[in-house]
């Protein structure tokens, strides 16, 4: 099947949003489809397939859009139309400016459309320090809607939790799947890693994903430094992002040991969660949180906040596992829980294992590719 995939951000696979479109793409074509990818990347100009569109300028805004990961395209009719046109479905990522190119394009030319749901309104707003303003939420989640989503036959959710939260701002579609982006279980599986040396007498606590506002991660530094474990415990940062300073500057005022901040390979990301003692997940905004996913399927025992907005909290099975959002005295109390029972660490450890074989990688993009070829045959040209 000829298969177009619109990605507005791709470049290095060191984002959740990145990772899970390089998955598709690498997927489909494995499994024999013919795949094109339009992107604004660069770095993808020359290769087989890529169609690449010229960047969006923000003029003196630059610096600060390419600092958050975001490499927004520019309108150019004739490299999405190269794209796009014998395409038996078109495929988008993100609700931004080369998928809302790819949405027109599908519209027009009856082309059937199916768009991935991996950005809440609050990961936009956040960078204009309005994520908690309920009425420019509201906004900006119309203005997802009206880019692409209003065009789709269908919608893929990663989680049950975001098709039900959006459907309050009018966000659905005739058809929609809920799949998970997957985990890489020949990666991220359990294995013996011995702790490094330096962390050999410390309780060592990981937390994944991009330093940014929504994420959170200043909410762990303080409960670590309010701890009476404080010398005890070693925190490691896997990720990368804009708040890398805030946090390293916090760090060294409320901690004893300096964390690791460390943006790695997934083999070693592996090897981090499988000598790591605990797994803290602190996002008060979260779709998937396949970072967390990963910790799981490890049998690393996690502890996710309880924020309303993120979905993370229902991988939680036990209550020691949950921490009232935004409470640090409470993520405090539940480390020094863990650290005090070692014993039921253990034992939860199998619990963890065989709840994260349902988000196994190729069973999901069995999913995803079922997906397209359903929504392909259904809205098609030559439906039956």
């Amino acid at each position: 099947m000829k298969i177009t995939i619109v990605c507005d951000v791709l470049g290095e696979p060191n984002n959740g949003t990145s990772i899970a479109a390089y998955n598709l793409i690498n997927t489909l074509k494995n499994k024999g489809h013919d795949v094109k990818v339009l992107c604004p990347d660069e770095l993808k100009k020359g290769e087989p397939g890529y169609y690449v569109l010229p960047h969006l300028s923000f003029g003196v805004f630059n610096s600060y859009v390419k600092k958050n990961g975001v490499s927004l395209a520019k309108y150019d009719i004739e490299t999405v139309d190269k794209a796009c046109k014998d395409a038996e479905i078109i495929h988008v990522m993100m609700p931004f400016s080369a998928g809302h190119m790819a949405a027109i394009y599908a519209f027009e030319h009856n082309i059937p459309l199916s768009a991935g749901f991996h950005v809440q309104a609050e990961n936009i707003t956040s960078h204009f320090f309005s994520m908690n303003n309920k009425g420019i939420n509201a906004i900006a989640y119309k203005k997802l809607k009206k880019s692409v989503y209003q065009y789709c036959n269908s919608i893929h959710y990663p989680t049950k939790f975001i098709q039900e939260y959006v459907k309050k701002y009018g966000i659905k579609a005739p058809s929609e799947y809920v799949i998970s982006n997957g985990v890489n279980q020949s990666v991220y599986y359990p294995h013996f890693v011995k702790k490094p040396k330096a962390y050999e007498d410390r309780f060592v606590i990981l937390m994944s994903g991009r330093y940014s506002k929504e994420k959170n991660q200043q909410m762990l530094i303080k409960a670590v430094g309010r701890s009476k474990y404080n010398s005890k415990i070693q925190l490691i940062f896997a990720g990368d992002g804009p708040q890398k300073k805030n946090l390293f500057l916090l760090s060294e005022k409320m901690l004893v040991n300096r964390p690791l901040f460390t943006l790695c390979s997934r083999e070693k990301l592996s090897e981090i969660i499988n000598y790591s003692d605990l797994y803290v997940h602190t996002s008060k905004i979260e779709i998937e949180a396949i970072s967390c996913l990963e910790a799981i399927s490890c049998g690393l025992v996690p502890l996710i906040s309880d924020s309303p907005r993120s979905a993370t909290s229902k991988f939680a099975l036990l209550e020691q596992s949950k921490f009232k959002f935004n409470k640090v005295k409470d993520l405090k109390n539940k480390i020094e829980y863990w650290i005090e029972h070692p014993q039921e660490r253990h034992k939860a450890r199998q619990m963890y294992i065989d709840f994260g074989k349902q988000f196994d990688f190729n069973k999901c993009m069995d999913q995803m590719e079922e997906m397209l070829i359903e929504v392909a045959r259904k809205y098609g040209k030559n439906k039956n």
